[in-house]
């Protein structure tokens, strides 16, 4: 009797990540068929159990650092398990690392919005494997800043083949890209770097001694590294392995600790007399690595997005299946004031990420559209991070002490669910970064305004003003940069739901979020709004 399992949901899997996600086939209605058929086949594996076993054990099997072979010759290797292996060939496979960079037919147009809606899906099974693949997409666009360097390495890098081996790039058939930025001394504050970049004679390469105090994915076969070269803070492209086979003075101390995206090496690395190439202009290195940096902002909105969906489904399901008092769970109005408040949230931010990735692809022909992107990226990028933690712990107490325990996901989507709202500039920095370009070119968030009022209707006639007021006040009080932020994330939300036609789902956030009073937890929406219809909607039941 004790054996028997009763009145516990099943597993959620064997279903389809992309069929049941309505608000995702929405965003990608105008892609092309092989597109969307692609997404299927995509949403299908994240669901399976292979897929899910996968991305368990990269996390419970960890990185592990080998300075040294048996020997004791400095060899300075991270091994990771198969499983991490095998998520990062099928990610490479797809192009996630490479897409937007490429010139295929079917995503003409809507390359960022393509490769966001294959990285939400992948996002949704497993995050730490995205951090190579997130690097090296990026990086490219930093590369392009040394046209020599972009011939050299970006053919290499999209090849869409993963090889894990240890040889020197012009051997291998693929390639992946890092970086280095941060030092223990600076942090976010770059400029306070010491790595030192030293002329090698009059042959153009420079060779860095100095540190870095996080450097994910270790293994990378390059990467783009800040240092003081004789004009200032400049960028460098540093292999890992030389053309002879011999390492490049990469000298590993040892792995971080992470709370979180466990299966993605983070080092502490010290560099002796590494060779490498400038990339950018001397001294113009922040400069340089900006774009790159804007890509990587972007994706960490789109895998928080990811996350969030993923944690709310499995709350979803359990409160279908689980009984509480003779009632299943989601039958319990408190209960469903919950699940949709939170689903409010995860569509908002979902459709506000996505909204950035179209501006990415329309920047080039659109004024608006390039203002948006410059604007909006750090307000994106701050609200929605910022979402992810509160948000995945509420859905880990849906589940009570089922949630709790490692041997679900919800464990492992919180632990991952602050490190995108840390990397690549945690909230204070995004927040400055507003208004920064609120200073220096305000014209930009006139054209945001003018189209999230467009896109808001009659509605949202108050949310303009509102807008304005906060800029004002923060053009002279650098302290309410955060208060700024917030609101034009959550108005842009607001109005990116009303342009896809959410209906009464746009209505609940705009009067809960826009018009509503100061709240710290979910389940404030009052009876107005159909909770149920909202869950249901966004979380198609599946039988």
């Amino acid at each position: 009797m004790t054996e028997e399992v009763i009145n516990q949901p099943p597993p959620l899997t064997g279903g389809n990540a992309w069929r049941g996600d309505p608000l995702l086939i929405q965003l990608a209605e105008r892609f092309s068929d092989p597109v969307r058929k692609e997404l299927d086949g995509l949403g299908r594996f994240v669901l399976t159990q292979e897929a899910q076993d996968l991305a368990r054990l990269a996390n419970v099997e960890t990185p592990k650092l080998r300075t040294h072979d048996r020997q004791g010759r400095r060899i300075d290797l991270v091994e990771f398990h198969p499983a991490y292996h095998a998520l990062l060939r099928r990610s490479v496979a797809i192009g996630l690392h490479s897409s937007v960079w490429e010139n295929g037919d079917t995503e003409i147009g809507r390359r960022h919005q393509v490769r966001a809606a294959r990285f939400y899906l992948t996002a949704e099974l497993e995050t730490g494997h995205l951090c190579p693949i997130t690097m090296t997409s990026a990086s490219l666009a930093a590369l392009m800043g040394n046209p020599k360097l972009f011939r050299e390495w970006a053919p290499r890098v999209t090849t869409r083949k993963y090889d894990q081996s240890q040889k020197p790039p012009v051997e291998k058939t693929g390639l992946t890209l890092g970086m280095g930025m941060t030092e223990k001394q600076g942090g976010t504050d770059v400029r306070a770097n010491l790595t030192k970049a030293e002329r090698a004679g009059s042959s153009g390469f420079y060779r860095l001694t100095g540190h870095k105090w996080f450097m994910s994915a270790p293994m990378s076969d390059a990467f783009l590294v800040l240092g003081q070269a004789p004009e200032g803070l400049s960028c460098f492209l540093v292999p890992r392995i030389l053309g002879d086979g011999t390492g490049n003075g990469f000298r590993f101390q040892r792995l971080k600790d992470k709370l979180g995206n466990r299966s993605n090496a983070s080092s502490e690395v010290e560099f002796e007399n590494a060779i490498a190439e400038m990339v950018g202009e001397p001294g113009e290195g922040i400069k340089t690595i900006m774009d790159m940096v804007t890509l990587t902002r972007l994706d960490c909105a789109i895998a928080s997005s990811a996350i969030m969906r993923a944690g709310l489904a499995e709350a979803v399901n359990h409160a279908r299946h689980r009984q509480v008092f003779g009632t299943p769970l989601i039958d319990q109005p408190i209960m469903q004031r919950v699940l949709a408040d939170m689903a409010l949230d995860v569509a908002a931010a979902t459709a506000l990420s996505f909204r950035l990735a179209r501006s990415f692809d329309e920047a080039a022909s659109d004024r608006g559209e390039a203002a948006f992107a410059r604007a909006m990226t750090p307000v994106v990028k701050y609200w929605v991070c910022k979402l992810a933690p509160a948000l995945l712990y509420e859905a880990m107490e849906c589940l009570g002490g089922n949630g709790y325990v490692e041997e679900g996901p919800l464990a492992r989507y919180y632990r991952e669910a602050p490190v995108n709202a840390i990397w690549e500039g945690s909230g204070n920095v995004m927040a400055l970064d507003v208004l920064r370009v609120l200073g220096r070119a305000p014209a930009l968030f006139e054209d945001v305004l003018s189209g999230i009022d467009r896109d808001l209707g009659a509605n949202g006639r108050g949310t303009i003003s509102v807008l304005r007021a906060a800029m004002q006040v923060a053009s002279t009080d650098e302290g309410s940069a955060r208060i700024l932020t917030e609101q034009l994330a959550l108005s842009a939300a607001a109005a990116e739901l009303r342009r896809l036609g959410a209906g009464r789902i746009a209505d609940a956030f705009v009067e809960t979020r826009l018009a509503g009073q100061w709240r710290t937890t979910y389940g404030m929406i009052d009876s107005r709004h159909d909770a149920r219809m909202i869950i249901d909607t966004l979380y198609p039941p599946t039988n």
